[in-house]
C-alpha cells in the first residue's frame, strides 16, 4: 500500500475510532484524528502516532465538517481514505415510544446520518483527485437486526448502510464506498449500556458460532480489508462473530 496515502477517521479519539487509526498507520499511512468533545484524548492519540494529526470538529455541524476536510488536506496535501466512525446514541427501551422523541431522533441523525453525509461530500472532490478514493462507513449490526440502544439509532444505522450503497453506485468508479456493521464489540459504549438493551458478553460467548466478544481491533482490521480489496463497493461487511445467525 502507498505509504504516503492518508486517511481521515472521525470520532477515533477512543474506541473503534482509535483502533482504526491505529490499525491503517501500522499500514503506513497518514492519519487525522477527530472527536467532537475528547480533545485531550485525541490529541494524546495523534501524538502518540508515527504521522498523525488531531483536529476537533462536530461532524454534525456543516462548517465543521468543511473544515475537519479542509484541515486534513492542508495538513497533507491529499485525502485518500474516509472512515466515518463517529456516532451517538440514546439508550431508550424499543417500547418506550414516548422517550424516543423529536430531539432524541435528531439528535441521533444529526450525528450518525447527517454527520456521515456532509463529511463524505466534502471530501468527495479530494478523494476523486487521489486516484483511488475509499469511503468506509461504520454502521451497526443494529441496522439489520430488531435490535439495538434504541429505535432512533437502529433506523440511522439503517439509513447509513442505503447510503452506503446510494454512494457507490453514484460515486464508482473513482470512488468506492463500503460499510463494517459491528456488532457485540467490547468498548465503553457497549459496557455503559442497559443490560436489557445490549448483549451480555458471557451470553455472546456461549451463543454466537465463533464463541467471543468482538475488539476494536476486529472491526479495524474490517475497515482496513475493504481499504484493500479493489473491487468491492457497495458492500455491508457484518463483523459479529456470527451473531446475526442467531
Amino acid at each position: 500500500m502507498n505509504n504516503h496515502r492518508v486517511a481521515l477517521i472521525t470520532g477515533s479519539s477512543s474506541g473503534i475510532g482509535a483502533a482504526i487509526a491505529r490499525r491503517f498507520t501500522e499500514e503506513g499511512m497518514r492519519v487525522v484524528v477527530n472527536s467532537a468533545t475528547s480533545t485531550a484524548a485525541g490529541e494524546k492519540l495523534a501524538a502518540e502516532l508515527p504521522e498523525a494529526i488531531y483536529v476537533q470538529a462536530d461532524v454534525a455541524d456543516a462548517a465543521d465538517a468543511r473544515r475537519l476536510v479542509d484541515a486534513a488536506v492542508a495538513a497533507y496535501g491529499r485525502l485518500d481514505v474516509l472512515v466515518n466512525n463517529a456516532g451517538i446514541t440514546r439508550y431508550i427501551h424499543h417500547a418506550d415510544l414516548q422517550a424516543a422523541d423529536a430531539d432524541a431522533w435528531r439528535a441521533i441523525f444529526d450525528v450518525n446520518v447527517l454527520g456521515t453525509w456532509q463529511v463524505t461530500t466534502a471530501a468527495v472532490p479530494h478523494l476523486r483527485a487521489s486516484g483511488s478514493g475509499v469511503i468506509v462507513n461504520i454502521s451497526s449490526l443494529a441496522g439489520d437486526l430488531a435490535a439495538g440502544s434504541s429505535i432512533p439509532y437502529a433506523v440511522s444505522k439503517a439509513a447509513v448502510n442505503h447510503m452506503t450503497r446510494l454512494l457507490a453506485a453514484a460515486l464508482g468508479p473513482e470512488i468506492r464506498v463500503n460499510a463494517v456493521s459491528p456488532g457485540h464489540i467490547k468498548t465503553p459504549w457497549h459496557d455503559g449500556a442497559p443490560e436489557d438493551l445490549r448483549d451480555s458478553d458471557d451470553w455472546t460467548k456461549a451463543h454466537t458460532p465463533l464463541r467471543r466478544v468482538g475488539t476494536p481491533e476486529d472491526v479495524a482490521e474490517a475497515a482496513l480489508a475493504l481499504v484493500k480489496v479493489t473491487y468491492t463497493t457497495g458492500d455491508i461487511l457484518t463483523v459479529d462473530g456470527g451473531r446475526h445467525l442467531v
